[in-house]
Formats: structure tokens, C-alpha cells, sequence
């Protein structure tokens, strides 16, 4: 028995476009479809072979793989063009005038970027991030593309550890490791653990990538002010669950937080 797929099918999907009376609306929509399915290799292939896959498939001829390869390939499809028709609809909805930046080439150029790695994503949710992210780079110029561009190499290259981490501060700025950690997971563990070296590479990471860092109190100028060095006579190294020194965002993080976790977005709160 052929498996049911309970999401939206390409036939509404193609619905769509044909009640779009705006000639003008509906090229830039196509446009956008065509540079998102381009950067996907597999797509031209689905296309070309499903039609025929399909005759088979009605007339019994076809071998379990082919059946397999075509029904998962058939979800695939249809969860991209959701992808898709979810940007179109917030865009539209966000009352944005996104006509210029939604036809320009330098916007397209990040639909294929961002598709390219929306395909190689394993999760739904870094998916999610990326939808949101596309939404948001054709809505608004708070941020430039090549921090855009940054944003996706991001997405793809932390894990969805880092990314926990990354919420934590942006709900609780100011927050410790070590309520980080309670918050995520409160167990507790010896310094010499995997789980806190673990743990400290995720905050080194994030560190050194330039998404978080400790708090550091500002100058009128905005300047770091330095920190008096306390000396301590303690004879162990400071705890990978340091209960005292506070993490925020860096004004890169918080921006990139709100392009890859808000829908539309308008401003970014300092």
C-alpha cells in the first residue's frame, strides 16, 4: 500500500502560483522559487524521473528501492516547497515593501546559499533557522549580506548544543555557567567529567567565535573598562560551572539571534 504523506502536496503548492493574478507579483515568486530549488542537486533529477516512477509505480512495476526512493523523495519535495511558500506568506505579511530586494540578484544569492545548506541541514530546527534567517534578509537591511552570509556558516556550523547555550543567555542575559547549566541540564558532575569538558568547549566555541563573552562594563564612549584582577588563594582552576562571572550576547550575537529566531524582524534591542 503506497504510504500517505500527511503534509501539503505539490498540487496546492502549484494552486498557489496559478491564483496569483499579478503578473509582476508572480515572476518575482517564481524567480525566488527557481534560484531556492537551483541550488539543490537532487531536485532536477526528482523532476525529470518522478512522472515516469510514478507510471510504473500505478502499473505495478515498480522494485521496492524505486518505491522508496520515490516516496521519500516526494516528502522532501514537499516539505522544501512549504520552506518555500512559508518566506513568500511572512514576507507579505510583514506590509514591507520587498518588491526591489526580493528580485536582486544580491538578495537571490542568499536563497541559493541558504537552500544549499536548508537541504544539508539533519535537523527541523536549524531549518527553522534558516527559513527565518532568508525571511528576515529579504524583509528588513538591518544587517548586511556578507554578516548574512556569515549567519548561514554558522548555522551550519554549530551544533544544537551551542545553540542551547545560545538561548539560555539570550532569554537570561547575564546568566553564569553554571545556571546554564542547571537550566539545561542540573546534574551534578566532577570537573574532570566529559560532560564539563564538553561543556567547556561549547563556551570556548561560542567565545571564540564571537557570539558570547563575559560582561564587561563600558565608558561613556562605550570602551570596555578593564577588570581589577582579584587574586584568590584557591588551589584548584576556576570551575566549568563558575557560578559568578555573567555571559551576555555580543552585539554580533544578538543580531544574529534575531535573524535566525524571530520572524520579521524590525529592530534589534540594545
Amino acid at each position: 500500500m503506497k504510504k500517505e504523506i500527511n503534509i501539503e502536496s505539490i498540487e496546492n503548492i502549484k494552486d498557489k502560483l496559478s491564483k496569483i493574478d499579478d503578473k509582476g507579483k508572480k515572476t518575482r515568486i517564481i524567480r525566488f522559487i527557481g534560484s531556492a530549488l537551483g541550488s539543490i542537486p537532487w531536485v532536477g533529477g526528482f523532476f525529470g524521473a518522478s512522472s515516469d516512477l510514478h507510471g510504473e509505480f500505478e502499473q505495478g512495476k515498480i522494485n521496492d528501492l524505486q518505491k522508496l526512493w520515490l516516496e521519500e523523495h516526494h516528502r522532501k519535495i514537499e516539505e522544501l516547497a512549504i520552506a518555500i511558500f512559508k518566506i513568500v506568506e511572512k514576507i507579505e505579511s510583514s506590509k514591507i515593501d520587498y518588491k526591489a530586494r526580493i528580485e536582486s540578484e544580491e538578495y537571490l544569492s542568499l536563497v541559493r546559499k541558504g537552500f544549499k545548506e536548508w537541504d544539508n541541514s539533519e535537523t527541523t530546527e536549524k531549518k527553522e533557522y534558516i527559513r527565518k534567517l532568508l525571511t528576515n534578509a529579504c524583509a528588513n537591511t538591518i544587517t548586511t549580506d556578507d554578516l548574512i552570509r556569515l549567519f548561514i556558516d554558522w548555522i551550519r556550523t554549530y551544533h544544537e548544543t551551542h545553540f542551547m547555550v545560545i538561548k539560555e543567555i539570550y532569554k537570561n542575559t547575564g546568566i553564569t555557567r553554571g545556571q546554564i547549566w542547571n537550566n539545561l541540564n542540573p546534574k551534578q558532575l566532577k570537573e574532570d567529567s566529559v560532560e564539563a569538558d564538553l561543556y567547556k568547549l561549547l563556551i570556548r566555541d561560542l567565545s571564540t567565535g564571537g557570539i558570547i563573552r563575559q560582561h564587561r562594563e563600558t565608558d561613556y564612549y562605550g570602551n570596555f573598562v578593564k577588570k581589577t584582577t582579584k587574586r584568590t588563594n584557591s588551589g584548584t582552576y576556576k570551575s566549568a560551572f563558575d557560578d559568578i562571572e555573567p555571559y551576555v550576547l555580543t552585539e554580533l550575537g544578538k543580531q544574529f539571534v534575531h535573524y535566525t529566531m524571530e520572524d520579521v524582524v524590525t529592530q534589534i534591542e540594545k
